[in-house]
């Protein structure tokens, strides 16, 4: 089994999502120890890039204070090294086409899955136009994770029938970030997509950040992703984030482990 199946093993899977560099590498690399320790299941690693159009404010700002203080695609690998020398915590890397292309995309996927990690999410790639990165993905062994949005209705079979690793279930339309609710029918989405593809596990992300959320989102998938929520976390405290963010995180975790299978 797979790192990342091995995620939807134990439970239903909380997957927190880390802005790598804000407000520096040693921080993020003290922040995803803690993560793991306190529950984590799998965790998301944003590599900074200018333009974040999926993004909503909080992790916009976090990829301009990342870029800032210098973080580089090179300096996250290296981190990566050090992490896994002791972490078997699945981790995959979350950013856009375009820093995968300018690192060159056969030397970024070689290096991500040299140092480590299990997978690659590129929120701007759209399912047609996977196949830029599919095969590559596949000759190193990285999991290239599919999204599905609620507009999806049409293509959610179909992305699901060929998605690896995990599917990424978009909640809400527009940009990542913190929501009051959320009313959308995620549920449908993956009764869709279990109905395609049964052994796929399905996680819902943007727009969770309460217990409750996570709860009511949990128990209709097999996991929540949280970024923004945890990303505000490392803005308001910076370089002392690393223990309120597992605090968090194991808040997160108990509520899922109290929602039935």
């Amino acid at each position: 089994m797979s790192r990342i199946k091995d995620a939807f093993s134990h439970g239903k899977a909380f997957i927190p999502f880390l802005t790598c560099g804000d407000p520096d590498l040693e921080t993020t690399e003290a922040t995803v120890r803690a993560m793991e320790a306190a529950g984590a299941d799998l965790i998301e690693l944003g590599i900074p890039f200018s333009d974040p159009t999926a993004e909503g404010p909080v992790i916009q700002a976090a990829n301009q204070r990342a870029l800032a203080s210098g973080t580089t695609t090179d300096k996250i690998f290296e981190m990566v090294r050090r992490l896994r020398r002791d972490l078997t915590v699945p981790m995959v890397f979350m950013t856009y086409a375009n820093v995968v292309f300018s690192y060159g995309t056969e030397r970024f996927i070689a290096t991500a899955a040299e140092t480590g990690m299990d997978g690659l999410i590129l929120p701007d790639v759209p399912y047609e136009e996977k196949e830029e990165f599919a095969p590559t993905c596949r000759k190193y062994g990285l999991d290239l994770i599919s999204l599905i949005a609620p507009t999806s209705e049409e293509r959610i079979a179909i992305i699901a029938r060929e998605a690896e690793g995990f599917l990424y279930c978009v909640s809400s339309l527009g940009v990542t970030g913190v929501r009051g609710e959320i009313t959308t029918d995620v549920g449908r989405m993956v009764h869709l997509a279990k109905a395609a593809n049964p052994d796929i596990p399905c996680a819902i992300g943007f727009g969770i950040s309460t217990p409750e959320q996570a709860a009511a989102m949990a128990a209709v998938s097999d996991g929540v992703i949280v970024g923004s929520a945890i990303v505000k976390h490392a803005g308001q405290y910076g370089r002392h984030a690393a223990p309120h963010i597992a605090a968090y995180v194991a808040s997160m975790k108990r509520s899922l482990a109290e929602t039935p299978p």
